[in-house]
């Protein structure tokens, strides 16, 4: 869990007073983190009454073909890159901007995961 309330310093690197502690709502949710394997999916209760589904675990994705506009779903294989983590990449975790071998070729996922509850991806390379 990560702080998102305001910061103790000012931007010239002084300090604030703090007129109260952190609050529980101050509190950043925790990080998904989806990995490759079989479907684990976990629902949330957000501030208002709502859910996120969190997607934990996912070997299938929905691939957008751009020339043909199709999409189909199909099996993830492993993840070859990943601009938001270089260690992302062995580690085989998913997030927005990551390219994923599938078996159709590589795409580039367009969704965040961990907070829509599913793998969207485009595909920009075709294995045929």
């Amino acid at each position: 869990m990560k702080f998102q309330g305001r910061s103790i310093r000012k931007y010239t690197g002084g300090r604030l007073i703090q007129s109260r502690g952190k609050r529980k709502f101050e509190l950043g949710g925790e990080t998904a983190n989806t990995h490759l394997g079989e479907t684990i999916r976990k629902t949330v209760k957000t501030l208002g009454g709502q859910e996120k589904v969190r997607l934990l675990r996912d070997n299938t994705a929905i691939v957008t073909d751009p020339k043909t506009k199709t999409s189909k779903k199909v099996k993830v294989e492993t993840v070859t890159g990943n601009p938001a983590n270089i260690h992302y990449v062995r580690r085989n975790i998913v997030t927005k901007g990551s390219i994923i071998k599938t078996e159709i070729g590589s795409a580039r996922v367009t969704n965040r995961p961990g907070q829509d509850g599913s793998i969207n991806a485009i595909l920009i390379a075709s294995t045929s």
